[in-house]
């Protein structure tokens, strides 16, 4: 049997990853003062024996006020390096997945209620709130306190924070970054018309728009070793007439190609409540498929991606190179395990879980002692494995 698209090892620059599966950042509002605690440990611990070819650490601020909300994670001082470095380290001593992290600041959208209590803006004058910052003082909806225009200062001390958590992300053994730049953050603000309304040279036309990101792009790229993967994520449309649209992501994602971008996650809306998104299943890979026409880097797509074939479907037809999972491997954390069985691939597994195997799947698991000790990742044959079972 040929071996599945979806199961087909891709290099990232010089990150290999062993399938196309990704699991996408799933903000967890859950950290302390920004810090990553024991909850991040079981959560990307669980995620990080999925069988994924690549694990995203939750968007993380770059700035305390840079966070969408109080329990958001952060990258920004030494007190939530330390922290996200424990939380890596005790993935690695059990998994080799390749970690990422996505890098963030949520601008005009920051200083809001946890979602599971309704997620609403918190006033400044709250002790859990903080005054905002965006590119024009134009707020996320009506009644909403109103943000900030960042002046120049503002612009460079933003710029600078994305190089210094891409620095610390490097200093804990990161193997790649994910700018965030959609649904609706700050770096979204700056691309989308709706929400920058500037007067200087990063507003206006599309190349002042996206003067901004691509100045952060490039502060990054220049802070992580150049041997190591730098990523974006966009939305491909804001969903909104008059707004951020498929035409200008493509001009954005080949003028990050030009500077050295390693690949582009494509997801859409976000940046305005009057969005009206079309949700089905697949329902923003025609986006990802757009872009992927006018790029030569991987492309990744996402989006109520649920079933195994419509995943490899995804991959083998060529409308993007990648596909990431979020809703869906929360509710079924070994996706990629059963999307391997249907598909007739293999997938990497410990080895205390090498007893789960169904019979009817033989060699589906690779262990991960044989994908330490060999890049092939070599199959086990579990019919020569025998279990004490317990009593």
């Amino acid at each position: 049997m040929a071996q599945p698209a979806l199961f087909k090892p891709i290099r990232i620059r010089n990150l290999t990853l062993s399938n196309r599966i990704v699991i996408a950042p799933m903000c967890q509002y859950s950290a302390q003062d920004g810090c990553m605690n024991d909850w991040h440990q079981m959560h990307l611990g669980h995620l990080a024996l999925s069988g994924a070819g690549l694990l995203t650490i939750e968007a993380s601020a770059v700035l305390a006020e840079g966070r969408i909300t109080y329990a958001d994670v952060g990258l920004y001082d030494d007190a939530t390096e330390a922290a996200m470095a424990k939380t890596v380290e005790s993935i690695r001593r059990w998994s080799t997945v390749p970690i990422a992290v996505q890098l963030n600041h949520a601008g005009r959208k920051s200083s809001s209620e946890v979602p599971w209590v309704g997620g609403a803006q918190i006033a400044p004058s709250d002790p859990d709130g903080w005054q905002t910052f965006a590119p024009s003082p134009i707020p996320f909806s009506t009644g909403q306190h109103a943000p900030v225009a960042l002046d120049d200062a503002g612009l460079a001390k933003i710029r600078d924070a994305f190089a210094g958590a891409a620095r610390r992300a490097a200093r804990i053994g990161i193997d790649a970054i994910q700018i965030h730049a959609a649904h609706g953050y700050l770096l979204h603000q700056f691309l989308s018309p709706l929400s920058n309304a500037r007067a200087d040279a990063y507003g206006g036309p599309l190349e002042h728009r996206m003067r901004f990101p691509l100045e952060v792009f490039d502060a990054v790229r220049a802070a992580f070793p150049a041997d190591k993967s730098v990523t974006v994520r966009v939305s491909g449309t804001d969903w909104v007439e008059g707004g951020w649209d498929i035409e200008q992501t493509i001009a954005f994602a080949k003028a990050l190609e030009a500077r050295g971008c390693d690949a582009i996650h494509v997801s859409s809306g976000g940046l305005h409540p009057a969005q009206q998104i079309p949700v089905g299943p697949s329902y923003q890979v025609p986006l990802a498929r757009a872009v992927k026409q006018a790029v030569t880097m991987p492309v990744v797509a996402v989006g109520l991606i649920t079933e195994p074939q419509q995943a490899e479907a995804i991959v083998a037809t060529g409308d993007a190179d990648m596909i990431a999972l979020a809703r869906t491997v929360l509710y079924d954390p070994r996706w990629p395990w059963h999307a391997a069985a249907e598909l007739g691939a293999q997938v990497r597994a410990p080895k205390q879980y090498l007893r789960s195997q169904p019979r009817q799947y033989k060699d589906l698991f690779l262990d991960q002692r044989a994908a330490t000790a060999d890049p092939h990742w070599s199959a086990i044959d579990m019919s020569r494995v025998v279990f004490e079972e317990e009593a």
